[in-house]
């Protein structure tokens, strides 16, 4: 992990240039790479990094847009510009975020019988379906108390860790991919949870992925049965706030057929 976690409090404000050269630099572009992309001269570019020229409004956007900045990074760099940031940043039960709201219930109640679930940047839990809670039945409840951090419940060896039939396989798919958020965020909360998960006492990965494997699965204990799961991750697509590109949804499905009679069966019984 070569991203910084934090600087010190008393250090000066970035200037927009030393954001800009970081940025790119995290993306791994030179700045021709980044000039071209932009279609704009290296040397304006070389002037803006240094501070030899001031960028505009529309300059800074289309560098963040091309170096993929997130909508929240993409007000810091406005404003170190001397603008005002563009996105808004609000709750899920602000009046403006309803539809948006009401399309996240629709999507995890339509995955029923399978679970789904909303997660904000951090892996907290936004919301569930009913399918959900009783997979985590037994669990202690101080794990499951709000903020339930999601990939914390996976590693805790009270929490998901102890049903996991292959802990070592799933533990380090989801390691890497919160690896590549933090790469591609440098989101310090983000860094510090990678560090902690990377502690907890999981075992090594058994054998590397076979080259004909199509996903990761993630295989539980609940009862006497093992259920077998393939999860995909769906987001906003063109989202103009904050909040609403940072959340994900991330749905399960089911694998094989014994999966999904349990699944049916649990949601009759609940």
């Amino acid at each position: 992990m070569t991203t910084q976690l934090a600087t010190s409090s008393s250090a000066r404000p970035m200037a927009i240039g030393d954001h800009l050269r970081e940025w790119r630099q995290r993306r791994r572009l030179s700045q021709l790479d980044l000039a071209g992309d932009a279609e704009i001269s290296t040397r304006h570019l070389s002037f803006v990094e240094t501070g030899r020229a001031a960028p505009s409004r529309d300059m800074v956007m289309r560098l963040a847009e091309r170096l993929d900045v997130p909508l929240r990074e993409r007000n810091v760099l406005l404003v170190a510009a001397g603008f005002a940031p563009a996105f808004p940043q609000r709750t899920l039960d602000d009046p403006a975020l309803a539809s948006a709201r009401q399309a996240i219930d629709v999507v995890l109640k339509a995955h029923e019988p399978h679970p789904a679930l909303a997660v904000d940047r951090h892996w907290n839990l936004v919301s569930a379906n009913r399918m959900v809670m009783p997979l985590l039945a037994g669990i202690p409840a101080e794990l499951l108390a709000p903020p339930l951090n999601v990939l914390r419940l996976s590693f805790h060896p009270q929490g998901l860790a102890a049903r996991t039939v292959n802990l070592g396989e799933w533990c380090a798919h989801l390691l890497e991919r919160l690896h590549r958020q933090c790469e591609a965020t440098a989101d310090p909360e983000l860094i510090r949870l990678y560090q902690e998960l990377k502690s907890y006492p999981v075992p090594a990965r058994s054998a590397p992925i076979p080259a004909d494997s199509v996903v990761v699965p993630f295989r539980m204990k609940h009862g006497d049965d093992v259920l077998s799961f393939m999860s995909t991750t769906m987001t906003f697509g063109t989202p103009l706030d904050i909040t609403l590109s940072e959340i994900a949804i991330e749905t399960f499905f089911p694998v094989d057929e014994a999966t999904t009679q349990r699944l049916r069966l649990l949601a009759t019984a609940g």
